[in-house]
Formats: structure tokens, sequence, C-alpha cells
């Protein structure tokens, strides 16, 4: 049974687990997962961190510019398919957002972890002017440029904090 006050969550199409481009925005399927699944997107595009880490650091770059300009479309195209605007299941876009986050911040365990908070509480809370990203533009360009500007503001916060906990 569903509370009254809560909206009831999305169905899980089914062509995620038979259809390789729904599968990817899905997050390879942490999409479905029940309550919050931004977040268990999140976690899976962290498990990626470590290696990208590796890459130097203009390689990394374009990784992050690779993964936005493919996730426009391919968030678009997904959410076409499903005729919706933005399924909360479509995570690809946490994905890049997380990527972001990291981009020249060291490795280590702790920085994952304030990274990860970081995003999340960004991406959760919207703040201007992600929040009228959010509200204003459409299409796969929307579904990604909310979570990309999130990724950037966390990534800025990282640097500092990495300037003064070092």
């Amino acid at each position: 049974m569903t509370d009254s006050l809560q909206p009831a969550a999305e169905p899980i199409p089914h062509s995620v687990w038979s259809n390789p481009w729904h599968n990817l925005a899905f997050g390879f399927g942490s999409g479905t997962l029940p309550k919050a699944p931004g977040t268990w997107g999140s976690l899976v595009a962290l498990a990626f961190v470590p290696l990208w880490q590796m890459l130097p650091g203009w390689g990394y770059g374009a990784l992050i510019v690779a993964s936005m300009l493919f996730g426009i479309w391919l968030c678009g195209k997904v959410a076409q398919d499903l005729g919706v605007h933005d399924h909360e299941g479509i995570v690809w876009d946490e994905f890049a957002g997380i990527w972001i986050t990291f981009w020249l911040v060291p490795a280590g365990w702790y920085w994952l972890l304030l990274g990860f908070v970081v995003f999340r509480l960004l991406d959760i809370l919207k703040p201007w002017p992600i929040s009228w990203v959010d509200r204003q533009v459409h299409g796969g360009l929307g579904i990604m440029l909310d979570d990309i500007l999130a990724g950037f503001a966390a990534c800025g916060l990282m640097h500092i904090a990495v300037s003064l906990l070092g």
C-alpha cells in the first residue's frame, strides 16, 4: 500500500533489462532499486572514480566531457522512448555529476565519502541556479544539466576542502 502523502514510485520499464541504451541510462540497473534511485546510481558511479583518477587530468576531463555529451543524447532518447520527461530511474545524470565532483581531487576513501555526500546534498537540495535549471530546461539537456551543475559545484567545494584539510 502506498502512503497517500508520498507519490507512488514510477514503474520500472522492462526495457531496462533488454535494451542496452535503457540499461545504461538506468545506471546498469541501479536506477531500478527502491527508494532514492539517484543515491543508488551515485554509489554505482562512485565505484568508477578510483579508475578515472588514475587517468591524467586531461584524460579525466575528456571522459567528463564525453559522459556529459553522451548523457544528453542518452537521457533524452530514453525519456522519449518511455514517454516521460525525466523518469526517476534514469541515473546517467548522477554518473556524470559524481564523475565531475572528483575531477582533479586527490584519491582517498575520505575524499570519496565527502564528495559523495556533498554531491548528493547539492543534487537533492538543488540550490539556485540548479533548481531553476531543473524546472526550466527540458529534454536530455534538462535531465543532465542540473546534475552537471551540482557536480561542478561539488567539485569546487571539494577543492576548497582539499586546500583546507589537505
